[in-house]
């Protein structure tokens, strides 16, 4: 994922940051709990598209928060 468009995007549900899960290809928003997938290199950020972060996730992804 290319880092300057890792910086310019925020979770279209609540503008907070995202985080980069390598090995699930999936951008992270702690903020609303979700995940976006990442589709043939592009970001799907849709609410409707994204999976729903389990309690164990949340936990795992807030301590990675910068």
């Amino acid at each position: 994922m290319d880092k300057k468009l890792l910086s310019l995007l925020v979770c279209p549900i609540t503008k907070g940051s995202l985080q980069y899960d390598n090995e699930n290809k999936e951008l992270i928003a702690t903020s609303s709990g979700l995940a976006y997938a990442i589709r043939d290199e592009i970001p799907v950020m849709l609410e409707s598209e994204a999976r729903e972060l389990s309690s164990q996730e949340k936990e795992r992804w807030a301590k990675k928060t910068p």
